[in-house]
C-alpha cells in the first residue's frame, strides 16, 4: 500500500508540471493571460455629443381648409345644374338655375308699383304748392294745408317703399343664379332638374376648399409631460417662436414634398381620446391630398444638443436594463449601464451613462466578458455618423 501511494503521488506531480508554464509556452511567448490567447481585437467609436434633429410623429387626417355649404335663397324650381360633380369651381360661377319666370314677374310688378307711387308723389307735391299761398292769404283753413303737406310727406314715403319692393324682386331674381360661394372642390348634388327648393332649408350641395389643405392629429397628454420633461432637463430643444415644420407622409410610404406649418393648438385635452387637438396647414396646390386622407404628421424643428448616438449592435439587453462594453484605462472590456432614447436611423440615442472621450466596443460585443482584455482595431468607427435624424415611435 505504501508503495501505491508514493506512485500515486508521482503521478498528480507529473501531470501538474506538464499543465504548469514549463510545460506550456513561457512567459515571453506569444500567449496572452487567458490560457495563452491573445486579446481580442474589437472597433470602437468615440464617445462624441453632437446636437441632433428629432422628430414626432403621429397619425392625423385631412380636411378641406374650407367647407361651405351651397343653399338656393328662393323657392323655385331647378332648371340646370351648371357643374360637374367632383371637379373645382371657382367663386362666383354657377352651379344651379332655378326658374326666374315667377321673380320676372314680381319685377315688372314692383317696377309698375314704383311708376304708380312716383306719380302719386307729384300729385301731392302739386298741391302741397297750390295750397301754401292759399293759405298765406287765408282762403284755406289751416287744416287743409296740414293735410296737403302730410299727403306729400305719405306719398314720398309710398315711393320708398315701392323702390325697397323692386330692389327685393331684383334680388330675388339674381338668386334664381345659385353661385359657388368659394372656390374649391363641388360634392355630390343633392338634388336634380325639376325639384323644388324650398329657399335655405335645402342643401343643394357642399364646396371643399383644399388649397391650402388641413391636417388633424392629437398629441397624446403622456407625450406632452414627457417633452416638458426633457425640455426642462435641458435634453430637448424646441424650435424658437414655436415655429414648427410639418411634414406628411402617405399611405404608401412616401413624402408628401410640400411642408407646412402649425397654425392652431387646443389648450384643451380632450376627455374622449386623452389628447390635445392640433392642425396644420400644407399647401396643395395640384390637389394630391384629398380631404379624409389617414397620413402620418411629422413635426419638425426640435433638435437635442449634446446628443449621444450609438449605433444598435453595440447597445445589449441585461437583467438590469441596457448596457455597453467601454475599453477602460487597462485595455479591457468593462460594462457600463446606459439609458436609451428614441431611434436615429440605426443607432440610439443614449441618454445617460456614457461621457465624451470614452471608447465603446462596437463589434464582437458577444463574445467579450467583463474585464476581457482586447486591441483596438486600428480602423474604428471613432466618428458617429450624424445624417439620420433621431424620429420619436409612431403614435396609434
Amino acid at each position: 500500500m505504501h508503495y501505491s501511494a508514493k506512485n500515486g503521488l508521482a503521478v498528480v506531480a507529473a501531470l501538474l508540471a506538464a499543465c504548469g508554464p514549463s510545460g506550456g509556452q513561457e512567459k515571453g511567448g506569444h500567449g496572452g493571460p487567458a490560457g495563452g490567447m491573445p486579446p481580442a481585437e474589437v472597433a470602437v467609436m468615440t464617445v462624441t455629443p453632437q446636437s441632433l434633429p428629432v422628430t414626432f410623429e403621429y397619425v392625423g387626417q385631412t380636411a378641406g381648409s374650407r367647407e361651405v355649404e351651397v343653399r338656393a335663397r328662393v323657392t323655385g324650381i331647378l332648371l340646370k345644374r351648371n357643374f360637374k360633380e367632383g371637379e373645382a369651381v371657382r367663386k362666383g360661377q354657377s352651379l344651379y338655375s332655378i326658374d326666374p319666370a315667377p321673380f320676372q314677374a314680381v319685377l315688372a310688378r314692383g317696377d309698375a308699383d314704383v311708376a304708380a307711387a312716383v306719380a302719386r308723389a307729384e300729385q301731392a307735391r302739386r298741391n302741397a304748392a297750390r295750397f301754401k299761398p292759399l293759405y298765406a292769404e287765408k282762403a284755406v283753413s289751416q287744416k287743409e294745408l296740414d293735410d296737403a303737406v302730410s299727403a306729400e310727406a305719405i306719398a314720398e314715403a309710398d315711393v320708398k317703399a315701392a323702390r325697397a319692393r323692386l330692389q327685393e324682386a331684383r334680388l330675388n331674381l339674381d338668386y334664381t343664379r345659385v353661385d359657388a360661394p368659394a372656390s374649391g372642390i363641388a360634392g355630390k348634388s343633392q338634388h336634380s332638374e325639376g325639384s323644388l327648393v324650398s329657399g335655405p332649408q335645402v342643401l343643394l350641395t357642399s364646396i371643399t376648399q383644399v388649397d391650402p389643405i388641413w391636417v388633424n392629429f392629437g398629441i397624446p397628454d403622456n407625450d406632452q409631460a414627457r417633452l416638458r420633461k426633457e425640455v426642462a432637463a435641458g435634453r430637448l430643444a424646441l424650435p424658437k417662436n414655436g415655429s414648427v415644420e410639418v411634414a406628411v407622409q402617405l399611405n404608401d410610404g412616401t413624402e408628401y414634398p410640400r411642408t407646412g406649418r402649425l397654425n392652431f393648438s387646443d389648450v384643451r385635452i380632450s376627455p374622449n381620446t386623452g389628447t390635445q387637438e392640433a392642425r396644420a396647414e400644407l399647401p396643395n396646390p395640384e390637389g394630391a391630398l384629398r380631404p379624409g386622407q389617414f397620413v402620418r404628421v411629422i413635426l419638425k424643428g426640435a433638435t437635442r444638443p449634446n446628443a449621444v448616438k450609438v449605433p444598435q449592435r453595440a447597445v445589449l439587453e441585461g437583467p438590469q436594463g441596457k448596457f455597453v462594453y467601454v475599453v477602460n484605462e487597462k485595455s479591457q472590456a468593462e460594462v457600463r449601464p446606459v439609458e436609451a432614447g428614441e431611434w436615429a436611423g440605426d443607432a440610439w440615442i443614449i441618454t445617460s451613462g456614457l461621457k465624451a472621450g470614452e471608447r465603446v466596443i462596437l463589434d464582437g460585443v458577444m463574445k467579450l466578458g467583463p474585464g476581457a482584455p482586447v486591441k483596438v482595431a486600428e480602423k474604428s468607427d471613432s466618428k458617429p455618423a450624424a445624417k439620420p435624424e433621431a424620429k420619436t415611435p409612431a403614435k396609434k
